[in-house]
């Protein structure tokens, strides 16, 4: 759910093509989520996860195959920063969010998600020993303000386990951003996804299968259920991350950046779908984390006195 300053070759589609299409992307994204806290209901979190990006690794490697071609060259000078990056930011972030979702509410989960450009950010500065702007430092304080809100802090709730666990996936995915720009070598975005996601996969069934029985769990959960974890493969995951490179693309990173602010939105949306309305408190979180994500991408920007 992040930016890879590698992209593929730039699309034929107008502005507003590619304006609707990451838009849709995020709202992809703002929708698992829900789907997440579904399939948990009948799925252990490692087998959800493992089988969420078996079925996506398979469907994104495919996709490559038939879009660029499997360059085994790309593969072989790039293979140790896949599979790092594979086990830290697809295998980690998405076990830490299927396990925090067992606590956390879609919504809280989707908020503090929608920080991680801010966290990336910083970490990156810090990274590189320069100092964070300081519009991105007051921009991520008014978000956290934003997220306590939400979870109900400030009226005597504290943040929940899987909270907690979902902020670690958070700092997780911007370490694998860093480092997908940092490590890997000649590799357009969508080998970078494919790949990591193919290593991320391995690891999620590795530990699926030594701690729980994911064949079994499949083969008795519902339809419906399997159903969902498809939609999250293909949808929430393959297909949201091509629609975000095409508006990268076509738009920029910059331009592309801020819609990333429907994610909890989105998820804001499906929770009241779903008949889990947010209270007033929550809902004005929601509007100030998302001010605090604007205000530090440099979106609003205060007058100075001439």
């Amino acid at each position: 759910m992040s930016t890879i300053d590698v992209t593929p070759a730039k699309p034929a589609l107008s502005d507003g093509g590619a304006l609707a299409t990451s838009a849709l992307a995020a709202i992809f994204w703002g929708t698992n989520f829900e789907a997440t806290r579904i399939v948990l209901e009948h799925l252990s979190p490692w087998t959800a996860a493992a089988d969420r990006f078996a079925i996506a690794a398979v469907a994104i490697l495919a996709w490559l195959g038939l879009s660029r071609g499997i360059d085994l060259q790309v593969l072989k000078r790039n293979w140790p920063a896949f599979a790092t990056l594979g086990i830290v930011g697809v295998a980690g972030f998405n076990a830490v969010l299927f396990l925090g979702m067992e606590t956390s509410s879609p919504v809280t989960a989707a908020l503090i998600m929608g920080t991680t450009p801010l966290t990336t950010s910083l970490l990156d500065a810090l990274l590189q020993r320069r100092k964070p702007k300081t519009i991105t430092i007051i921009g991520m304080a008014i978000s956290l303000i934003g997220v306590a809100m939400t979870v109900g802090a400030f009226s005597g709730t504290h943040f929940a386990s899987g909270d907690l666990l979902i902020l670690a996936g958070s700092v997780g995915w911007a370490l694998y951003t860093i480092g997908c720009r940092n490590w890997v070598r000649g590799a357009a975005a969508i080998e970078t996804a494919a790949w990591t996601m193919f290593f991320g996969a391995i690891g999620l069934l590795v530990i699926a299968f030594l701690i729980e029985s994911p064949v079994q769990e499949v083969l008795q959960t519902t339809s419906v259920t399997q159903l969902v974890v498809v939609y999250m493969a293909l949808v929430g995951s393959v297909l949201a991350y091509i629609f975000w490179q095409v508006g990268i693309a076509v738009r920029g990173p910059a331009a592309t950046s801020i819609l990333f602010n429907l994610v909890p939105v989105s998820a804001l949306v499906v929770a009241v779908f779903f008949g889990r309305v947010p209270a007033p408190p929550q809902l004005a979180g929601v509007a100030i984390a998302i001010l605090g994500v604007v205000i530090a991408s440099g979106k609003v920007r205060v007058p100075r006195r001439q």
